[in-house]
């Protein structure tokens, strides 16, 4: 049974953490660089900024929703509960590679660590933001169309951060989300990225099967953010973003691709639903530790990438309390169970779930 930890360090734990390794997005090397076809540019129009707070609210369809978007239809795996689906057979194989005694990290916050920001920023555009060109080192399971970046783009980690460099765009108007992964400004306005991706928010298509996006797993990474807005508002209603020490050579529905040279059955696939079990006792935590546990209870987490234990996404946000977060190392490893999700599955190249 986890309870919270009341050290006074939890600040210093939780920005130590943040220089986890990310590693084994892509393939082993890296391509030429290939031209990108982009359509012509669309009249300039005002940008939301950057930090603006996401929006993200119970849609119309019951789903959670950003930006004014839906965040994925209500039916989407993404917003599916798992609270009564049954665990995997190989779990206690899965969280044992994972890190039994390892503590959940909220590898987000407000602020920075040592230069660099902690977490995730999305940037909100309104239809008519300029298309820009895009090159990419995996050309050929990336969307080579132009994206809507504004001249702020918030880079991952900041403008000179040498890690991931995520740069996540939602327009607002099309409902589109656009992320790249490794993404580098050029002189002139265009871009270069190791990859990139474009979801449509208001379909359950899922990208080519063995295609990455600009994350390892070839899903999104915005849909699975923890972000402040809905923490404040008292609940999550998705599944989210996390990130494991090693993975298997194999992926596993919803996830479209895999990052790993490792024919192991015990560790775990990309795209595996982990969830918080739930006999875990929560009620002591703060409030807003409360709210991200009784998401994990309810609707899991997807493992995403390979990076460290059991580290959880979210966005970079000034409203962030870090030491409240840090509480929630009080949770451990042996404390999530994996889970059997392919009952869920209607279609594999859908994310829509049965029923």
């Amino acid at each position: 049974m986890a309870h919270p930890r009341a050290a006074v360090l939890v600040v210093a734990v939780l920005l130590a953490g943040v220089a986890g390794c990310r590693t084994g997005h892509g393939a082993a090397s890296r391509p030429s660089a290939s031209p990108s076809r982009v359509p012509a540019a669309s009249p300039s129009v005002s940008t939301v900024p950057s930090n603006a707070a996401a929006k993200s609210t119970v849609g119309a369809g019951g789903g959670p929703s950003i930006g004014g978007c839906p965040s994925f239809p209500a039916g989407n795996i993404w917003n599916a509960d798992v609270s009564r689906l049954p665990v995997s057979p190989h779990s206690g194989a899965y969280v044992a590679a994972i890190g039994a005694g390892a503590a959940l990290h909220a590898d987000f916050g407000a602020g920075s660590w040592q230069g660099t920001k902690m977490g995730f920023s999305v940037a909100y555009v309104k239809p008519g933001q300029p298309l820009v060109k895009v090159g990419f080192d995996y050309a050929g399971e990336s969307d080579r169309v132009g994206y809507p970046i504004p001249r702020d783009a918030p880079v991952e980690g900041g403008a000179n951060a040498d890690g991931d460099r995520h740069v996540l765009v939602v327009n607002t108007g099309t409902c589109k989300l656009y992320e790249l992964f490794d993404a580098h400004p050029n002189p002139g306005g265009s871009w270069h990225a190791g990859s990139g991706a474009v979801f449509d928010l208001r379909s359950n298509h899922l990208r080519p099967a063995g295609w990455t996006s600009a994350d390892a797993a070839g899903l999104p990474i915005t849909p699975g953010l923890v972000r402040r807005d809905e923490v404040r508002r008292g609940r999550i209603t998705h599944a989210l973003r996390i990130t494991v020490p090693r993975t298997a050579a194999r992926y596993v529905w919803p996830a479209r691709h895999s990052a790993s040279g490792a024919a192991s059955t015990s560790l775990p696939p990309m795209g595996l639903r982990l969830r918080l079990k739930a006999g875990v006792q929560i009620s002591g935590y703060p409030r807003d530790a409360q709210v991200i546990l009784r998401a994990l209870k309810t609707y899991g987490a997807i493992v995403a990438d390979n990076g460290s234990a059991w580290y959880l996404s979210g966005t970079n946000d000034s409203g962030w309390n870090n030491e409240v977060l840090g509480t929630l190392k009080g949770i451990k490893g042996a404390d999530f169970e994996a889970l059997d999700s392919g009952s869920l599955m209607g279609d594999r190249d859908s994310g829509r779930v049965r029923g």
